[in-house]
């Protein structure tokens, strides 16, 4: 039986690698996987999951007017079988599309495994992230660390001298230049 799985972490906690290894998996069983990620991320190139060790695939773009059912339905009809559909920054998701997600497990019985943060910069909740831990099958968290030792829960923005940003766009694309995962005192601090 398929299921709705969100993998959840920090920035920095080698969501994509696990993506990326989990999808090699599949590969190295001769089975098909389709991959997607949105169209907000460009830091490696659009359409491209990128980890920071080095591992890359190509994806497919979800934007804001995708059906995601439809497309992965429409891509049904090139392949045999699709045994896995991948979601990367699954936290860009709006709320239609993790409904779509959960229709593609129920309907066409194919596992998805989403990929994202929980919240932004400001402690917020990501639309999409709000719905897969709501609607999900399985919750797993990805771990890491704060400077401190203590377990990450969240995110903190900083400005080029490394001082923490409270205002601003919900959405900003970056990485370790941009972005601490921190524990929940450290963010509060």
């Amino acid at each position: 039986m398929a299921k709705l799985y969100f993998y959840y972490s920090t920035m920095n906690a080698g969501k994509s690698t696990v993506l990326l290894q989990s999808n090699f998996n599949y590969k190295e069983r001769g089975m098909d996987t389709l991959i997607y990620t949105s169209s907000f991320d460009d830091r490696y190139g659009v359409g491209k999951v990128t980890s920071r060790i080095g591992l890359s695939a190509d994806a497919k773009i979800i934007n804001k007017d995708l059906n995601l059912f439809i497309d992965i339905h429409h891509e049904l009809q090139s392949y045999n079988k699709i045994s896995c559909i991948l979601i990367d920054e699954a936290q860009f998701l709006s709320k239609d599309h993790v409904l779509q997600l959960c229709q593609v497990v129920d309907k066409l019985n194919i596992p998805v495994l989403c990929y994202g943060i929980r919240t932004d910069f400001q402690g917020e909740p990501f639309e999409g992230s709000l719905y897969l831990l709501a609607l999900a099958d399985n919750l797993v968290e990805i771990k890491t660390v704060c400077h401190c030792g203590r377990k990450a829960t969240m995110v903190i923005r900083v400005d080029v001298a490394g001082n923490k940003v409270t205002d601003g766009p919900k959405i900003q694309i970056g990485g370790n230049d941009l972005y601490v995962a921190t524990c929940r005192k450290h963010f509060y601090d």
